[in-house]
């Protein structure tokens, strides 16, 4: 099983992304980086977090608990949406987009009607702007 320190190379690297970009990314120096890449140190609890939602992982996914491979998970689901070019473009908007990943992650657990009641305020939302327009 991968270690925490290969997996994060690993996604680093599949990102295009230096050491240096990542470690200003979390706010880190780059040596701090380098060690957790090469197994000497850990980062905190805080930061793996911060790691995890930065890549859209799971912290299982990222500690190693869990196999994956990220590159197959996005290439299957863009594969499965080459039918519905707005479902397409939507996912890849939803990859890039931060705010759009967070909507998901908080509504996600939520009942079906939750989720109702969430699309409600949305569009109590959206005709209002359209009342401002």
């Amino acid at each position: 099983m991968d270690t925490f320190n290969a997996r994060l190379k690993h996604l680093r690297t599949n990102k295009g992304l230096t050491q240096e970009e990542l470690a200003n990314i979390l706010g880190v120096e780059r040596a701090t980086l380098a060690s957790w890449e090469t197994g000497r140190r850990e980062p905190d609890f805080e930061t793996v977090k911060k790691i995890a939602a930065y890549f859209s992982v799971s912290l299982e996914q990222l500690i190693g608990t869990v196999n994956y491979s990220q590159n197959t998970s996005v290439a299957t689901i863009e594969a499965a949406l080459t039918d519905d070019p707005e479902l397409l473009n939507f996912f890849a908007e939803l990859k890039e987009r931060e705010d759009l990943q967070l909507l998901f992650k908080q509504v996600r657990p939520l009942s079906p009607d939750g989720i109702k009641k969430i699309i409600r305020i949305i569009k109590a939302i959206e005709d209002e702007e359209a009342q401002e327009d």
